[in-house]
């Protein structure tokens, strides 16, 4: 009886083991696994500034730390045309990054290329209902104009990789959900509605979609 209770008690012993060590190879295969989309983030970014830092002040853009090319109120209020001097901007801006997200570098870990409209909150205060379905059309009908007239630039890169974008491009109206924020000098925090009308640009990778 001393002698199966013991057998036992081993077995015992040896799973728990067991399990712990499946836990610590799990818990070093994730932490190899964020590594790398960290890597492969710093890399996208490092690539994103050599390719345009030359380019952005000009266009009125930013690229974040998060690999987002933001432009920076490129519509006429409350417009969705988009302006000649921003289609000049898309024409030059688009195939090339397409040409560097296509690239093996970084290509297989992409799951969407987003264009993003945004918008301020500064019309119909009276009714937010109202105001944020008006901005969502107005949000989306910009994003939509900008897939559309960069997917029909004239480029051989866009033609390339044309069935590759119409798998992962996609465009988002945003409305006035994600404000942009300035700090006046009394020390207030207010909405900084000229970077808050915007249009953005942004890579989400395969495990990281949201």
């Amino acid at each position: 009886m001393e002698n199966q209770e013991s057998q036992w008690i081993n077995i015992a012993d040896i799973m728990s083991a067991l399990m712990m060590i499946f836990m610590f190879i799990s818990i070093a295969f994730l932490y190899q696994i964020l590594e790398e989309k960290e890597i492969y983030k710093v890399q996208l970014n490092k690539a994103l500034h050599k390719e345009f830092d030359k380019d952005l002040i000009q266009w009125k853009a930013i690229i974040t730390k998060d690999n987002i090319i933001r432009f920076n109120s490129p519509f006429t209020v409350g417009k969705a045309d988009i302006p000649q001097s921003f289609e000049i901007i898309l024409t030059d801006f688009f195939p090339r990054y397409i040409k560097l997200l296509s690239s093996k570098k970084f290509k297989k870990e992409i799951e969407e290329i987003r264009v993003e409209g945004h918008t301020s909150n500064g019309w119909g205060k009276e009714n937010q209902k109202q105001s944020y379905l008006y901005n969502m059309n107005l949000s989306q009908s910009r994003a939509s104009n900008v897939l559309s007239y960069c997917y029909n630039i004239q480029s051989n890169i866009i033609d390339n990789n044309i069935k590759w974008l119409q798998s992962n491009l996609r465009a988002n109206g945003m409305s006035f959900s994600k404000l942009l924020y300035k700090d006046t000098e009394s020390g207030k925090t207010i909405q900084d509605k000229n970077r808050s009308r915007r249009v953005e640009f942004k890579v989400v990778t395969i495990e990281h979609k949201k």
